[in-house]
């Protein structure tokens, strides 16, 4: 069986947990991993372990367990949820699905920011996840400052076996059509 890692990339509110639950419904057998749910999860049931600064290592320990056992006591293809903006952390998560004998597939959401800045006031999305800032319009501000001189947070097309850009709703439904297809065929196809 071909199994597939699709890795969503994009800054907050660009669509991607809509757009890997959406692919979950159509491609069979696939699970999303998403490290909102985890944070939820962790600041919901143990806050005392939600570190107040710095790296949330329990929440990336509880992701990489999730993966592993999904990667290693299951059959499932793996959509992974976040942001992956970093180019060495996306890379070392490349490595490790194709070690494990998966097609990676990157998904770049590259929305305008204004679009951005709408969907945000428009959502009204619970901040509880958010640990070092209070919005998710902060999260934008930091994000789109990263961005500017750093090319690593645009996924190149040799970081993957697939690249896709996603910049409005009717390349949504190519890139998940184009997925699913990949996935029916052999490795690396």
């Amino acid at each position: 069986m071909n199994r597939v890692s699709v890795i969503t990339v994009g800054k907050t509110h660009s669509g991607k947990t809509t757009f890997a639950k959406a692919l979950e419904q159509q491609l069979t057998n696939a699970i999303v991993v998403d490290q909102d749910n985890h944070a939820e999860i962790l600041q919901n049931y143990y806050p005392a372990l939600v570190p107040k600064e710095g790296a949330n290592a329990i929440k990336y320990a509880l992701t990489q367990t999730i993966v592993n056992h999904a990667v290693d006591q299951t059959d499932c293809h793996i959509i992974l949820c976040n942001a992956n903006r970093n180019r060495q952390g996306r890379l070392k998560l490349l490595d490790f699905y194709r070690s494990k004998g998966f097609t990676t597939i990157l998904v770049n959401f590259d929305m305008a920011d204004e679009v951005l800045k709408t969907r945000i006031d428009q959502a009204g999305r619970d901040t509880s996840v958010l640990r070092t800032v209070s919005s998710f319009k902060d999260v934008l501000v930091r994000q789109q400052a990263e961005s500017v001189g750093n090319p690593g947070v645009i996924p190149s097309p040799d970081e993957a076996d697939h690249l896709f850009n996603v910049a409005n709703e009717q390349q949504v439904e190519a890139a998940i059509s184009d997925i699913t297809i990949i996935a029916s065929r052999g490795s690396g196809s």
